[in-house]
């Protein structure tokens, strides 16, 4: 693949992203969060090392952690967008200490998860494959309890009730009472 393949190719990924992205803000009553949701994806360090690395195959920041060890779109892109878990782990002297995420920010991180999805997984896309891919994940991700339990709850969820009533309940703040009181 050529450069300008590689140019146009992650600047379509990206605009397939951000279009599922707000799609799902849109559902769950966050919608400014959607049209400002990885703007930093712009910025010459995220997108120019993106597209040296791109595949359309996956993600070009683990094709650069991969090559070289480390990614700097990933170091600028996980310190500027607070939909990132790992934007929030602190005290990393002391291996990390994960801290709870304001409410927003985890519904924009389910979002981004569902768009990446649909985004990566193309037709392969349904509610159980990303609670599949969540299950894979969630042990080893430096995450506050509270947000990993919301998450498995949206996730399980998303496969046995109806969409439109797990996003209902997302949007009239069903989940966020229970998250900010740890209930979940």
């Amino acid at each position: 693949m050529n450069y300008i393949q590689k140019f146009f190719g992650h600047l379509y990924t990206i605009f397939k992203h951000k279009y599922w992205v707000f799609y799902y803000s849109v559902k769950c009553g966050i919608p400014w969060r959607g049209l400002v949701h990885d703007l930093s994806k712009f910025s010459p360090v995220e997108f120019f090392e993106s597209v040296k690395y791109f595949t359309g195959n996956g993600s070009p920041i683990n094709a650069a952690k991969k090559d070289r060890g480390y990614s700097k779109a990933w170091f600028h892109h996980r310190g500027r967008n607070k939909h990132h878990y790992e934007y929030w782990v602190d005290w990393l002297d002391c291996g990390g200490v994960p801290v709870k995420i304001p409410y927003k920010y985890v519904i924009e991180m389910v979002c981004d998860y569902l768009s990446a999805g649909r985004t990566y997984r193309k037709g392969e896309f349904s509610y159980k494959s990303e609670y599949e891919w969540w299950k894979v994940r969630r042990d080893s991700a430096k995450m506050h309890d509270d947000v990993k339990k919301l998450l498995e709850h949206i996730f399980f969820s998303l496969i046995y009730i109806d969409d439109s009533v797990v996003f209902g309940r997302i949007k009239n703040g069903w989940y966020k009472r229970l998250y900010d009181i740890g209930m979940l």
